[in-house]
This record gives C-alpha cells, structure tokens and sequence, in this order.
C-alpha cells in the first residue's frame, strides 16, 4: 500500500460530469489500497470570476488591507471544488473528508496574495488516513501565524499539492492536467514534439522558469528541495483505464539520472514572448554603474533576467537587460527619469518585441559543441541573435518575436528531438 497524492486543475474540475470522472478515478486508486489524498483546484473560470467581482466593487489601486480581502475571496474557489468532490467521492461509496488550508492546517507567511507555505499539520490528515478515509484538501490556500487566510499566487494547487506530499512523505504526487505530460516542446509549434517519459528536476526547472507552462515553477522547486516524485499526466484519459498502465504514463520527473537521459544532449526546447528588452547606450564605464541601473529598478521591484554589458569605447559602454514585458514602459520610464540624470548616460532605447528560446538538457555539461550547434542552426534560418545566456544545462537567446516559431522548429530539427523514442512502459521498467 503506498501513500499518493493527486491534483487536478481547474479544468479537470470544469464541471459536475468531470467532478464525478474525478471521483471515479481517485476510487479506482484507493480500492487499489492506495492511501489518498486529493488536492483540486477550482472550477475553472471560477478564482477569476470571483477577482472580477472584487476589481468591480473595488477598482482602486490595491492596498495591503484589500490584499487580504482578495484573498478571502480567491481561496473560496477551492472550498466548493473540495466539498463537490468529496460529495462525490461520497456517491462512489468511499469515506472522504474535505478540508480547507486553515483546517489542516497548512501554515504561510502573510505576504497576501503571494503567500510562501512555511510548514503544514499533518496529525489530522494522518488519522484519517489510518481511519480509511481519502482526504480532500484546498489547494492554493494556508493560514498565517494570525489566522489569516492567505493564497499562494496562481497555479498555486500545484505548490500545494506537493507540499502535502513531502510534508507527509508520499510515495508519489500525481499532477493532472489538461496534456498528457511533458514534451520536447510546444506540440502546437512543432506537431513532431514528442512526449518524454521522464526529465530530471533540474531539467523541469529550468524548462518551468523558461516559459514552460506545464508546472508552476514554485511547485518544481518545492519537489526538487524535499525529493517529492513528481507525475505529470492527464485526466482526460478514461477513469477506469488499467491502475498499472496509468501509474507508469505521463512524464515523470525524477532525480534519476540514468543513461538514457545522459545520451540525450538537449531534452527540450523552451520559449518565452513575454519579455522585452532595454538598453542604456553611452553609460560611463566605471566601478558601480551596473548598480546605478539595476540598483533603481531592483527597488522599483521589477525582475531583471538577461543581462549583457558590451566592451567600453572611449570610456563609455552600453547596457542591456530585459524584464516581463508588463514591466517594459514602468522600466522605459524609470530609466529615463532617473537613471539617465544620475549617471549621465546618453539615451535609452527598447524594444517590446522580442521573445527568449532557450535549448534545455543535463547532457549539456558533458557534451561540447551544443551552443554552437545552436547558434548554426538559427544561422541557416537568418535569424539574428540579440543577446545570450548560459547555465550549466541551458543556453538561451533573445531573439525578434516574430522569428520564435521559426526558432523553436529549427532547434527541434537541430537536435533531433523530432527523432526521439518515448520508452514503453514495459521498456522503461
């Protein structure tokens, strides 16, 4: 018997009719003899419709005190989709019990909207669980040390799905989504993108913060930190599919690192349209210029990713970085108003059409040539590269937007991802 967690999301949870193919499925698992817990997130559409009737009666500029109050609206998106599924997992002839964050009670910091899980109860989940109970908890939600409610950002069930594995050592945390698991790349670009039947943590990691939308990145993190083993799979596959068929299925995302991922030299190909970037041309090249600029924007709270000082001439040197592209004209504005006067830099240009892709694998750190693989590939297309960065197990490049589709299918071509195996489930054993 092993103890397994599942999470369903929003779409999963659409409607009374998948509420009930959910029951069906969590069923099937725990007369298996599985010990189950259960996260779902709300109904999909719903944690946004309840926030539009918060901007509505409230339009102001949001402080502190309506944070909590955002909060307090958000997190009852997740207290239907609890109560619905145990009814129907009720209806199936299981014990279920429903529990929201502050029953568990899973404990955060106050910081609203945004909230961080710092440590989570587990005594009353345990004895239900030892009762015969399948345990249904909200995700997205916890409490803070004044019994505040408080919600951990969008995609949040993700993180709190996983957090409940670790904190109670499962044997595996099942995440069901609307995909079938993680793939070389975006099938709606590449339709040769094939499905992989694992990937390492680090390599989820760097896809998730690349501008993969499979997992949320806190969840990723989370896993990697507390070695919680991750599933990604559908939940739109039939309820009643074979128990065995369906716990090898999806992608698994592990800290093995067996030979067959070591022969993969790039596992995936990640994009992101979502940035823009800036440059300060004819900033004087001195100690503490690049904390002249990032000092200001840093406290503007604006995130920074790439970054590119280019060589000084005649004692002046230009400065490029790029931010979320929601962020690029507050950047423009700040840049202009403050950093031009303070350091005497010549102008400030940008540009809001530019995306990042970036090529992801842990066989990068034993395989030479990769980068420049890379960058031939993006040659025989003609497109020009902008800027570059690297880690241990990803390249990246910012290039024109209008070339990303262009990009990710040569990259794919390049490195032979349209060639790959997916492993059988009786070969991966």
């Amino acid at each position: 018997m092993a103890l397994i967690v599942h999470k369903y999301g929003g779409t999963s949870m659409g409607s009374t009719e998948r509420i009930r193919g959910v029951a069906k499925r969590v069923a099937k698992w725990a007369r298996a003899g599985h010990q189950m817990i259960v996260v779902p997130s709300a109904m999909s559409g719903e944690t946004n419709r309840l926030l539009a009737l918060a901007k509505d009666v409230s339009p102001a500029q949001q402080t502190a005190a309506m944070l909590r109050e955002l909060d307090m609206i958000a997190c009852t998106g997740e207290q239907v989709s609890v109560g619905l599924l145990s009814l129907a997992l009720q209806a199936e002839g299981m014990q279920a019990v429903s529990y929201t964050g502050w029953q568990v009670p899973v404990r955060t910091d106050s910081a609203y909207t945004k909230a961080r899980i710092q440590s989570i109860d587990d005594a009353r989940v345990r004895a239900d669980l030892a009762a015969g109970r399948v345990v249904v908890i909200t995700g997205f939600q916890g409490v803070d040390e004044d019994n505040n409610v408080t919600t951990l950002g969008r995609g949040g069930s993700d993180t709190s799905a996983v957090a409940v594995a670790a904190a109670l050592k499962a044997d595996e945390c099942l995440i069901y989504t609307d995909v079938d698991g993680v793939y070389t790349t975006d099938p709606r670009i590449v339709p040769e993108a094939k499905r992989l039947h694992s990937i390492s943590f680090e390599e989820m990691l760097e896809m998730a913060s690349l501008g993969s939308k499979v997992l949320q990145i806190r969840s990723v993190e989370f896993a990697g930190k507390y070695r919680v083993p991750l599933r990604v799979l559908s939940s739109f596959t039939p309820w009643d599919i074979d128990i065995t068929e369906e716990a090898a299925s999806g992608t698994l995302i592990t800290f093995e690192e067996d030979e067959k991922m070591e022969q993969a030299v790039v596992s995936g190909i990640a994009f992101n349209r979502d940035e823009a970037k800036v440059t300060v041309l004819g900033v004087p090249d001195k100690p503490g210029i690049a904390y002249s600029i990032l000092g200001q924007v840093a406290e503007a709270n604006i995130d920074v990713d790439v970054i590119i000082q280019n060589v000084s001439h005649d004692g002046k040197t230009d400065f490029s970085f790029t931010v979320h592209r929601n962020d690029y004209q507050r950047t423009l504005d700040l840049l202009k108003t403050k950093v031009l006067p303070a350091t005497g830099a010549a102008e400030v240009l940008g540009d809001a059409k530019i995306c990042k892709v970036s090529i992801v694998g842990i066989g990068m750190r034993s395989h030479a040539g990769v980068a420049s693989t890379m960058f031939r590939a993006l040659s025989e297309e003609g497109i020009n590269i902008q800027m570059i960065t690297t880690s241990e197990i990803k390249t990246s490049v910012v290039i024109d937007e209008k070339y990303m589709e262009l990009a990710v299918r040569a990259l794919h071509k390049a490195f032979d991802l349209d060639a790959s195996i997916e492993p059988t489930a009786e070969s991966a054993d």
